[in-house]
């Protein structure tokens, strides 16, 4: 189980950051040839393809889709690199959740939520899926996000396969720092 985490890790680096660095070839969408990706993971990480359907569809979380004929994946989400993703924007619930780390609380309380290096600010609609994606990355804290609200002035709101919300920026009017929530 470790070894099938380190090597999604792996994957998610290559499909979502650096390609490159296994030569891994992502189209304008995202997407590349499954058995070139197990060949190109191969020779750092043994993969199979059994192995590929199991990280995509963990029940934590899903980080991977498959082309309708199988024979393509790609990273559903959390790109640095400029993909397509091509989801259509949709109206997001009343409230959406955001959980990050202590560590960035003032730049949050000063600029709000920005999607740094990647495509997208991640926004979910579990407050324990937040609160799980917070915790990975130091002291919890979380935010609720006005995502109605914001939809209404003009912000754009994209739904991932996996259900993460995504958005270009919360601005800090969007934003309530929930006081406590353990």
């Amino acid at each position: 189980m470790e070894d099938l985490k380190r090597i999604g890790k792996y994957v998610s680096m290559l499909l979502r950051h650096h390609p490159e660095e296994a030569g891994v070839i992502l189209d304008e969408h995202g997407w590349t040839d499954v058995e070139s990706l197990i060949h190109r993971v191969s020779p750092k990480y043994p993969l199979t393809e059994e192995m590929l359907h199991q990280m995509a569809f963990a029940p934590d979380k899903q980080r991977y889709e498959f082309s309708e004929d199988g024979k393509r994946i790609r990273a559903v989400h959390g790109h640095s690199v400029n993909v397509d993703l091509g989801y259509e924007e949709v109206k997001p619930p009343k409230i959406l959740y955001h959980g990050t780390a202590e560590k960035y609380l003032d730049a949050i309380l000063a600029e709000g939520l920005k999607k740094q290096s990647r495509q997208f600010v991640h926004l979910s609609e579990l407050r324990e899926q937040a609160e799980t994606v917070g915790r990975r990355h130091g002291r919890l804290v979380m935010f609720t996000v006005k995502a109605e609200e914001m939809y209404r002035d003009g912000y754009r709101f994209y739904k991932s396969v996996s259900g993460v919300w995504l958005t270009n920026h919360v601005p800090i009017e969007y934003l309530k720092r929930e006081s406590k929530w353990e």
